[in-house]
């Protein structure tokens, strides 16, 4: 929902081929009627609207139709409107303007999640400091990652995406290597904003890594032989990769881990 007509005609369009039934309404009270009295399987709405903000009536839709998945759309791509997405319990997030293709993963993604109130909790909601407690699960992962991508609004999209990549490539580890999937336990995240640099912090609950130990990562292959590490894996019955903290390391203009190994900071100057 939008109070933009012009909005309507563009998603109806994108998801024309889709497989989407679509209907289309300009407030939030409206939209509440029109869910009180059809099933929707998701909401996408803009959070400024007349009346009721988007963020608002996330609220009133997570407390009254749970099942029902919510998307947030914004132009106004700011931290407190992501982290108020966030703590209402959004399944996805997408800053205007969009392509198709965005716009219909976007949608995807969250019709596929299962959105629990306590998988993802705000330690920190200052526009420059952003903590969270995020549960070992790889669904809370993939569920936080759009937001994560849209902190940094001001730079340009591609550096938005290779940031995204090295953090979520950072948050999968902690949460797999460090929190072994166990759903009760927690990895703490910190978004850092400074004048001159962006920093993410990252803690899981594991017994940490040595990196000069770390002979299954590609980071750990000699220049002549930058494949060693797949014959490793194939070796130790782990799954094909390794590539995710060489891929971080060069997207980062700085990589520190603390001597235990399971505190990382990731540093990006502007």
């Amino acid at each position: 929902m939008d109070d933009d007509p012009s909005i309507h005609d563009l998603v109806r369009a994108m998801l024309a081929d889709e497989g989407w039934e679509v209907e289309a309404v300009g407030s939030g009270e409206e939209a509440l009627k029109y869910l009180a009295e059809h099933n929707y399987d998701l909401v996408l709405t803009d959070i400024r609207m007349p009346g009721m903000d988007g963020l608002t009536l996330l609220v009133h839709i997570r407390k009254r139709y749970p099942d029902t998945h919510v998307v947030v759309m914004t132009v106004h791509n700011t931290p407190d409107h992501i982290v108020g997405s966030l703590r209402n319990d959004a399944a996805g997030y997408v800053s205007k303007p969009f392509t198709k293709d965005i716009l219909s993963e976007a949608l995807e993604n969250a019709l596929s999640m299962r959105v629990e109130h306590n998988d993802i909790k705000i330690l920190s909601e200052r526009p420059q400091w952003i903590s969270l407690e995020v549960r070992c699960k790889l669904a809370t992962a993939d569920r936080l990652i759009p937001f994560v991508k849209e902190l940094p609004g001001d730079l340009e999209p591609d550096e938005r995406e290779r940031i995204a990549t090295a953090f979520r490539e950072l948050l999968m580890n902690a949460i797999e290597h460090g929190g072994h999937l166990d759903p009760t336990k927690v990895v703490r995240m910190s978004y850092i904003r400074t004048g001159r640099c962006i920093v993410y912090y990252l803690h899981d609950p594991g017994e940490g890594f040595s990196m000069e130990k770390l002979q299954h990562a590609a980071i750990a292959n000699a220049p002549d032989q930058p494949y060693r590490h797949l014959e490793l894996r194939e070796q130790m019955g782990i799954r094909p990769g390794g590539f995710g903290l060489l891929m971080t390391k060069n997207f980062a203009d700085e990589l520190i881990y603390s001597s235990k190994g399971n505190e990382v900071i990731f540093i990006k100057y502007l």
